[in-house]
């Protein structure tokens, strides 16, 4: 399993002044950095893949559809603008020389709803990430969906949700990706639901139900690490915990959730660490996409 730990962890924007945070994630001895694409016009792909060769350091990256991006709206012209932000992400991924990309793709995040998602709009996702994923898989890039809790999406919160999405869409690109965050909500067994995913899980995002330090707070880890175990997991799996609020995405954070950045980091790191050593997952760090 690889290791690593998303960016707005320190920042709530990407741009160039925030490469450093590369170097920063290689001296943490993490495998990976997750790199947010929610504002294509800071993101250099040049200076990310030349500062990743440089560190050694290997990279993933993410985004959520927004309500301009929204590919259920019953308007085609903004279904359109979706799926092109899509290949937009997909091209930069590729550009810094990687295979990972995944995030709330599937459905604008926050979108106000008032009732249960209707097929046609099951269909509009499914339609438009399938011409998403053709163009992904001239790229050579995966698409991870990722199932989150009832409050950021009426569309995919649980694995067997996205595993439905997945089929329908019916490309081999698509994967999925689960966030402990919106399973501590959403599911009824870490174990159960990592284990559904199996072969097509790509990617976690390892987080505590308030989002604060892993292993202080009420997540399964053991059950989820088993699950991981027995799958002999070499996938993607990062830290996930926001600094700040930013005016990119909603990421409510009213509160302190550790003395500093650097503290949940560390303390996460070897909580995280222990586990994978406890359930034979340390020390396979060839991954996928490597």
């Amino acid at each position: 399993m690889k290791l690593g730990i998303h960016a707005y962890a320190w920042c709530s924007r990407w741009s160039n002044e925030t490469l450093h945070l590369i170097d920063r994630v290689k001296e943490l001895e993490l495998d990976f950095i997750e790199i947010p694409l929610m504002t294509l016009d800071t993101f250099d792909a040049a200076a990310v893949r030349r500062r990743l060769e440089d560190a050694g350091l290997d990279a993933v990256t993410s985004t959520v559809l927004l309500g301009d991006t929204d590919i259920t709206s019953t308007d085609a012209s903004i279904r359109r603008k979706g799926v092109d932000y899509l290949k937009e992400c997909i091209a930069a991924t590729a550009a810094i020389g990687k295979t990972n990309f995944s995030g709330v793709v599937y459905s604008q995040h926050v979108k106000a709803a008032s009732a249960p998602p209707k097929e046609q709009e099951w269909g509009y996702a499914a339609e438009c990430l399938r011409e998403a994923a053709i163009y992904a898989q001239s790229h050579g890039v995966q698409i991870g969906l990722e199932p989150v809790n009832r409050y950021e999406t009426y569309l995919v919160n649980t694995c067997e949700q996205a595993l439905k999405l997945k089929a329908m869409i019916g490309e081999p690109n698509i994967k999925i990706h689960l966030d402990t965050y919106h399973m501590n909500m959403e599911e009824k067994s870490f174990y159960e639901a990592t284990k559904a995913a199996g072969a097509d899980l790509i990617h976690y995002h390892l987080c505590e139900n308030d989002r604060g330090i892993p292993g202080t707070g009420l997540v399964h880890w053991d059950d989820l690490f088993r699950a991981l175990g027995e799958l002999n997991y070499k996938g993607y799996a990062a830290l996930e915990s926001f600094v700040d609020v930013t005016d990119n995405m909603n990421t409510w954070v009213w509160r302190r959730l550790a003395s500093n950045g650097d503290t949940l980091v560390r303390e996460g790191v070897s909580f995280i660490k222990s586990l994978m050593k406890k359930h034979g997952l340390s020390g396979t760090y060839e991954g996928v996409g490597g």
